[in-house]
C-alpha cells in the first residue's frame, strides 16, 4: 500500500500524514501516531480502554516473538466490517486517535526519572 492509499483510506476520519518506519508506515493525525502500516495490514493504535473494543469487533492484537516471548503492541488491526466501510473506518480512526492522546497525556503528566 502506497502512501497515498493510506491516505485515501482515512480520507473520512480526518487529514493524516505518512512517515516511512519499521519497513512500513506511520499513519499520524495532528502529529499524534494513530496507526501503522506493516506487513501488508494497518494497524490502529489502542490502549486499555480502547482494546475490548477491537477485541469484540473480532480485531486482532499484533504480537510478535521477543527476546523469548510474545512482545503485544497497542496496536490492533481494523475490524473487517470498517475495511470496506469508510464511515465505520472512520469510527474506529476515532478511537484510535483517542488512544493516541491518552498515550500523550500520560508522557506528559510522568514523573521524571532523573535524580534530584
Amino acid at each position: 500500500m502506497q502512501p497515498a492509499d493510506l491516505i485515501d483510506m482515512f480520507a473520512e476520519f480526518g487529514p493524516v500524514t505518512i512517515r516511512r518506519m519499521f519497513g512500513g508506515h506511520g499513519i499520524y493525525h495532528q502529529g499524534r501516531i494513530i496507526a501503522l502500516h506493516a506487513f501488508d495490514e494497518v494497524w490502529l493504535k489502542a490502549d486499555g480502554e480502547t482494546a475490548p473494543h477491537f477485541a469484540a469487533a473480532g480485531s486482532r492484537q499484533w504480537v510478535y516473538e521477543g527476546k523469548g516471548k510474545p512482545a503485544m503492541m497497542p496496536y490492533w488491526s481494523i475490524p473487517d466490517a470498517a475495511l470496506d466501510d469508510p464511515a465505520e473506518l472512520a469510527d474506529w480512526a476515532r478511537l484510535a486517535d483517542a488512544a493516541s492522546r491518552r498515550a500523550e497525556i500520560s508522557r506528559k503528566v510522568r514523573p521524571s526519572r532523573r535524580p534530584s
